[in-house]
């Protein structure tokens, strides 16, 4: 029998407790705690990153680079450029050199209780901190000392109006408030705050804004000019709104008033003032109410505080080459570093003026450089058409453009160096050459004429003429990769498929490179590198780079013969009676050479020149590329640019002399005294050229073999016509010795025969003839060495007793020159005599 169940009883559940809740005050209290916790934690976060305040001590305030000429003559000024990239012109000035009517002006603007408050103007904060209950947008009583603060130590930082930032201000303005004196803070805020753009750059600092808009110093402003700038602080574009903002010139005057600052009477003579900011035409009552004010330059450009438009372009060169030649650090010198340049005033004023006065085809523009060529120093430049473009794109050095028949020197140049002479010859006639890239695969190339003479014609003549065939012809026999390398050599860029169309002017330069190439000729066969820069200091003198010790003497890039006799074919192409109109280019007093250039479709016309002191070049040209006028000639346009601006770059400056080298003598060829090599000896002879149209073309483009020469043939067209070219004594009349002025000098072409009546009756006759002073031409070059002649430093005389050599005067040229001078001083547009304005140059001119 089972046992019987007990009855257990179960003891009830126990309720659960009940749960702990937070009262309204409780809650209360923590969401005050969270909210306050919250932004402490910010507040710590921004303390930290706290820049310290003493570095304001150590800032320093760049200012404008002050720019000198060669010789010492102030040019203006160089603009700062920010580690931002940001472009200022700035002059640092200590507040006894600013009015103290700006600085009342500022003051009664922008911070009424400067000098109450200690950085952080409560009372500004307040009526801030309204707007913001009141839904406005946040505005934080900025002061003077927040303004200093927010451009130097927290200038990095974002500059919307944020918490962060206006928290960082209040703490750092006090901190600097303690530590600096008001005058101090307060001579940094107006050396700081912006003021205007001055087209390129902006205008920071007072007096920046009293030179741009005033053409003063801050320390010279009146009062209405003061309160003029300070009204533009707020928004400087109120500039651009002159009228409307007239009225707040009054406000300001006013509030002067009540803060004791100024009289009433001064405040009523300050209105009445006439202001006239620059760039603005306006006209006022007796009252000084406005009547009529027009903006006639809406650009601003005018605004170019202290940095004068002149040498516009130099000065963006110079600027360029600064960068590479002192560190970055030295351009932070408070007050300013001191450049001296290369350049010459007389020369920039001449280029300039040549520029303005330079008759161009319409839509063409221009640049131009004159250089030293013996140092590579930059003289003067201009990169565009003066008055008429005001582009800051330089065509003087940042150009490329088809150089045309200028480059046909360079090839000349070559060919002697590889044993030719400027009397051997290459035909004038009708040629192909086998061309991959060219149309049905022949490159034919022409005279400009269209025509040839179908003789063999000097290679001086040919660059006299400018001729294609026979250049062509010649590139071809020294090898057009020989050519391209030395264009490498030279330094310019050579695209490595330039076939022969590259020895007529395919090749792109620009006028300064072009200088420098040409200059070589002159100097020895060197090549040097622009340079704008003599010395630098900064403001305490010390020199920071000195360009005496950084000269290279430049790239070797000619024999000295070959230099001298390029000298020699430059100086035929303006004075030779087959020259063509580079005659247009002669300056009275002066040796001259050169050569035209023009350009397919006559989109770029060139002259490049040079005489014993200076080398130059000047392009014509539209940037766009686009075509000129089929009458646009160079020698009717670029030369004579290029003699006015040389002309006057040498006006009253001592001639110098190109010394004649060791081994080249003066010899009669073809009816012209020609400087010859005398010591080379021709490679043989390798001719596979195609002479004549009715050839087989011939695939020439790779050829590198120089080949002979050919001596050249007497052409009828250069037969001596029995006249000779002397240099007279003005004065006496007689023939010119070493001791008659350069003034007294002039040219005068005479018959052989009457040569005595210009000696005077007790000296010696001073020049000879040319059969007394050369021997019979040979129709072979000559193989020895000229042991009678001395070779000369460059620059000194050059007296010799080679009894081959025609006399020179008395440094180095022949003062008779068989050649036709043609004309001097040609006027732009008019063509030489005997030209019927019919152009020597070829298809590349």
């Amino acid at each position: 029998m089972s046992p019987a169940k007990k009855n257990v009883r179960r003891k009830p559940n126990k309720p659960a407790p009940p749960r702990k809740r937070l009262t309204r005050a409780q809650m209360i209290l923590l969401a005050t705690g969270l909210v306050l916790l919250f932004p402490l934690f910010f507040v710590i976060k921004w303390t930290t990153e706290l820049p310290n305040y003493r570095e304001l001590e150590r800032i320093k305030l760049a200012s404008n680079t002050k720019v000198f000429d060669r010789n010492l003559q102030y040019l203006g000024t160089l603009p700062v450029t920010l580690p931002t990239g940001v472009r200022i012109d700035r002059n640092i000035v200590q507040l006894e050199n600013i009015s103290p009517y700006l600085s009342m002006a500022i003051i009664t603007s922008e911070d009424r209780r400067f000098f109450q408050h200690y950085g952080v103007d409560f009372i500004g904060l307040a009526r801030g901190l309204m707007k913001i209950v009141l839904g406005n947008r946040l505005e934080g009583g900025s002061t003077i000392t927040n303004q200093v603060i927010k451009n130097t130590l927290l200038s990095e930082l974002s500059t919307g109006r944020t918490l962060e930032r206006k928290y960082k201000e209040w703490i750092l303005s006090v901190q600097v408030e303690r530590y600096f004196s008001k005058d101090e803070i307060l001579t940094d805020y107006l050396n700081l705050i912006y003021l205007g753009s001055g087209g390129y750059t902006d205008l920071i600092g007072v007096d920046m804004a009293a030179r741009a808009y005033f053409g003063k110093s801050a320390k010279n402003l009146s009062l209405a000019e003061s309160v003029y700038i300070t009204s533009l602080i707020p928004n400087a574009r109120r500039y651009f709104d002159y009228p409307s903002y007239r009225p707040l010139m009054k406000n300001i005057l006013t509030r002067m008033v009540e803060d004791g600052r100024i009289t009433q009477q001064e405040a009523d003579q300050a209105w009445k003032q006439p202001l006239r900011p620059a760039g603005w035409q306006v006209r006022y009552d007796r009252e000084g109410n406005l009547l009529d004010a027009k903006l006639v330059n809406r650009e601003a450009k005018n605004l170019k505080p202290n940095r004068n438009t002149f040498a516009s372009h130099f000065m963006q060169q110079l600027e360029n080459q600064l960068k590479g030649l002192i560190p970055s650090s030295a351009f932070t010198d408070p007050g300013g570093l001191k450049v001296f340049t290369t350049m010459d005033q007389q020369a920039q004023q001449a280029i300039e003026q040549a520029s303005r006065n330079a008759r161009v085809p319409a839509g063409a523009t221009m640049g131009a450089a004159i250089v030293d060529p013996y140092s590579g120093d930059v003289r003067a430049m201009v990169g565009q058409k003066l008055d008429v473009f005001s582009r800051e794109w330089n065509n003087a050095a940042q150009s490329k453009r088809q150089v045309g028949s200028s480059i046909k020197p360079l090839l000349y140049a070559t060919a002697i160096e590889n044993g030719y002479q400027q009397y051997h010859t290459e035909l004038d006639a009708p040629v192909s050459f086998k061309c991959s890239g060219c149309p049905g695969g022949v490159y034919s190339p022409k005279n400009f004429s269209m025509t040839s003479s179908g003789r063999e014609t000097t290679l001086r003549a040919a660059l006299d003429q400018s001729l294609n065939l026979p250049t062509v012809r010649l590139a071809d026999r020294i090898g057009i990769d020989t050519f391209r390398n030395k264009l490498q050599d030279l330094g310019f860029e050579v695209q490595g498929n330039e076939g022969l169309s590259l020895s007529i002017g395919t090749l792109e330069s620009n006028p300064l490179k072009m200088a420098l190439v040409y200059a070589s000729f002159v100097n020895g066969g060197k090549l040097f590198q622009p340079n704008y820069v003599l010395k630098v200091e900064n403001s305490q003198g010390q020199v920071l780079y000195d360009a005496e010790n950084h000269r290279s003497g430049g790239k070797q890039v000619w024999k000295q013969q070959t230099a001298f006799v390029m000298w020699d074919m430059l100086r035929g192409v303006v004075y030779d009676r087959t020259g063509g109109l580079a005659r247009s280019a002669q300056i009275p007093g002066r040796l001259v050479g050169g050569k035209t250039g023009t350009t397919n479709d006559v989109k770029d016309l060139w002259f490049v020149g040079l005489t014993p002191e200076l080398s130059g070049a000047v392009w014509v040209g539209k940037e766009e590329g686009g075509a000129m006028p089929e009458n646009s000639y160079s020698g009717v346009i670029a030369a004579p640019i290029w003699r006015d601006m040389m002309a006057g770059a040498l006006r009253g400056k001592p001639n110098k002399n190109v010394p004649r080298p060791l081994g080249v003598a003066y010899e009669l060829h073809a009816g012209y005294q020609m400087a010859v090599v005398k010591n080379t000896t021709p490679p043989e002879e390798e001719n596979t050229q195609v002479e004549t149209p009715q050839s087989k073309p011939e695939e020439k483009t790779d050829q590198t073999t120089v080949t002979a020469p050919k001596t050249e043939t007497p052409d009828p067209a250069t037969a001596d016509d029995g006249t000779m070219l002397v240099i007279l004594d003005s004065v006496s009349g007689y023939l010119a010795d070493a001791s008659t002025p350069q003034q007294n000098r002039v040219e005068r072409r005479i018959r052989k025969e009457d040569l005595d009546k210009f000696v005077k009756p007790e000296e010696p006759a001073a020049v000879v003839t040319e059969e007394e002073a050369t021997p019979p031409p040979s129709s072979t070059p000559e193989t020895q060495p000229d042991a009678t002649v001395e070779e000369v430093p460059l620059g000194e005389s050059t007296e010799t007793t080679d009894p081959s050599a025609v006399p020179v005067d008395p440094n180095e040229d022949p003062t008779v020159y068989p050649e036709d001078s043609g004309t001097q001083g040609l006027p732009s547009g008019q063509a030489a005599p005997g030209t019927d304005g019919t152009p020597a140059d070829s298809s590349f001119q």
